[in-house]
């Protein structure tokens, strides 16, 4: 059972597909694409039934976290996959992960079976859900593509496209199915700093006139079906004073 854990910064940007195409032409110079190349992430985002975490994770508040469950690609139910703990405080985010077969991910999640010994990690998931309630709320997949810098290998960009999700069959082994957050002409790039930025990143920024933005894949998939459960709701509404 292998545990991670991480201390850094993440920085999140917008990009066109033409700008996406014409930044990571540069950023080659300085950084190389890791070895796993394009790959699809696929998670599961745990939540109470009435969505407290995510609710208060876009009040953005200075302290959020939130539990999700990571794969590399579609499981099998005997495959390696992530069980999460995200938290961030004044802008810094430390990330808290343990590797486990997805059926021990599930039994744990479901019915609290430990999946091996206590460790540290573990002791801080018994405790996370013994604060709430938790159940799978959303699947949320996406194509990424990750790089590293030549001189600071800790120094991290990722691309992500095609971010979709879904909130009925939420299951790792049943694949990435799900709708479309935005058109798959769109980029969100993640900067992630151990350290300090590099000056030559900073200018390419500016060059390209690309600039920081609050963005959360969940936050955001949230805040769609909201929007879209009230502008249902309206019309229903609407329907029924004209039908009288």
């Amino acid at each position: 059972m292998a545990q991670t854990v991480f201390n850094r910064v993440e920085k999140k940007y917008k990009l066109s597909e033409e700008k996406y195409r014409q930044f990571l032409e540069r950023l080659l110079y300085y950084m190389e694409i890791d070895q796993f190349g394009k790959h699809t992430i696929n998670n599961i985002y745990y939540d109470t039934q009435d969505d407290l975490l995510i609710r208060h994770s876009i009040e953005k508040p200075k302290y959020k976290e939130k539990l999700r469950l990571r794969s590399y690609g579609t499981p099998g139910l005997l495959d390696s996959v992530f069980l999460e703990i995200k938290k961030k405080y004044n802008g810094i985010v430390n990330k808290r992960r343990i590797e486990l077969p997805l059926q021990f991910a599930y039994d744990y999640l479901n019915y609290g079976i430990h999946p091996f010994d206590a460790t540290q990690i573990l002791n801080e998931m018994d405790y996370f859900l013994s604060l709430y309630e938790l159940t799978p709320k959303l699947c949320l997949a996406y194509e990424r593509i990750a790089l590293f810098g030549k001189e600071d290998p800790d120094f991290r960009v990722t691309f992500d496209t095609n971010i979709r999700s879904r909130t009925e069959d939420l299951h790792l082994e049943h694949g990435s199915h799900g709708a479309l957050l935005f058109d798959n002409h769109t980029y969100l790039m993640e900067v992630k700093i151990t350290n300090s930025t590099p000056l030559w990143f900073t200018k390419l920024l500016s060059e390209y006139e690309i600039y920081n933005i609050s963005f959360s894949k969940y936050g955001s998939v949230y805040q769609k079906q909201q929007q879209e459960a009230a502008t249902n709701n309206e019309a229903k509404e609407k329907n029924i004073l004209l039908a009288g």
